[in-house]
């Protein structure tokens, strides 16, 4: 399925699996490369050293184009930029948007330019400052989000840029892929699909849960960070919800001074990058430093198995979701579903 998503990068399906920290590692990225979609590594829970090791890792486990998902606020996002460069890292992604100046940095050195946004205004920007196509994130999105459903936030970004669309939150089968080509987009970009496959390196345990989950198991909570946050409901969430200011800060804090030795941060570097998070927002020091440490969150979970400590961020199609297949599996049978689709569609034409 040829789009002009696969032209600018080079796959054979219109597919992206989206950079999720501690999930899309190198087993998982070379795994959705080599089943034809761009696999995108998440780098922000990766060390410099760690992040130029994955790379050359998925590099020698597939010969297909994918990308490194960056933190563009990052104290070593320059750093990190570089290691991209210097391995021949085809696509850049970011979950916040990168200054015009790194996306001249990296469109000189031939690197494919791909934010992530929530909203027409951001996307305007981008697109300004030179990005080669967007990811637009509608509210059924896993993770960090927004309020405007993907149905109505799609349609008004195609309409605002002149850039490949790739659209994001509530995708997870062929259908899915053909409404968004309806709607104007290049292809679809899927996290809580690829984190259900098996190829996904998340516990079993920890997917039994994610298969089990509903519709309405699947919930929206500032709770943890002071933003909007979709994740599943757990133990944890519960217990963030309910604690007062003064064991809300404790827990924070020790959940900070884990991921500091992890990640090598200084204290004043930790902090600064959870007020980084904030986006203007009134956060009290507690979600300042869970802001900085939601890493450790979702690594109690997606890494230790420990469903009752961590998060367990995830899309709304969590509660759609009923196997695990192997990426090859779920991309080939995504365009077969797609491609049926469409010829339904032909023919619909064709009565007519």
């Amino acid at each position: 399925m040829e789009t002009a998503l696969t032209r600018l990068v080079g796959v054979r399906h219109p597919i992206v699996q989206t950079g999720m920290g501690w999930v899309a590692g190198p087993r998982l990225v070379s795994a959705a490369a080599n089943a034809g979609a761009l696999g995108i590594l998440a780098s922000a829970t990766m060390t410099v050293d760690q992040l130029r090791d994955a790379i050359r890792e998925v590099r020698s486990r597939t010969r297909a184009p994918f990308g490194v998902n960056l933190r563009a606020d990052a104290a070593d996002a320059a750093d990190r930029v570089q290691i991209m460069l210097d391995e021949e890292v085809r696509v850049a992604s970011f979950a916040l948007a990168p200054s015009a100046e790194l996306i001249a940095r990296l469109k000189e050195a031939g690197v494919v330019v791909v934010p992530s946004v929530g909203a027409r205004r951001h996307a305007e920007k981008v697109a300004a400052w030179g990005a080669d196509a967007v990811i637009v994130q509608g509210g059924e999105g896993g993770g960090h989000t927004g309020e405007v459903a993907t149905t109505v936030l799609l349609p008004q970004v195609v309409d605002a840029v002149r850039i490949p669309v790739v659209a994001a939150g509530g995708f997870f089968d062929g259908r899915g892929l053909v409404a968004a080509l309806a709607y104007g987009a290049a292809g679809v970009a899927m996290g809580t699909r690829f984190l259900l496959t098996s190829d996904s390196t998340v516990p079993d345990a920890v997917k039994a849960r994610y298969l089990a989950a509903t519709v309405r198991d699947v919930t929206v909570t500032r709770a943890v960070d002071g933003l909007p946050h979709r994740m599943l409901r757990t133990d944890l969430v519960d217990a963030l919800e309910r604690s007062g200011r003064i064991r809300t800060l404790a827990h924070a804090v020790r959940r900070a001074s884990d991921f500091r030795r992890l990640s090598g941060l200084t204290w004043r570097q930790l902090v600064r990058d959870g007020q980084a998070l904030r986006h203007g927002k009134e956060l009290s020091w507690s979600q300042v430093l869970l802001a900085a440490n939601t890493p450790m969150l979702l690594k109690s979970a997606m890494v230790d198995g420990r469903t009752d400590l961590g998060v367990m961020a995830s899309g709304q199609v969590a509660g759609v979701i009923d196997d695990l297949p192997s990426c090859a599996e779920l991309v080939e049978r995504i365009v077969k579903e797609a491609e049926g689709v469409l010829e339904q569609l032909e023919g619909l034409r064709g009565v007519r």
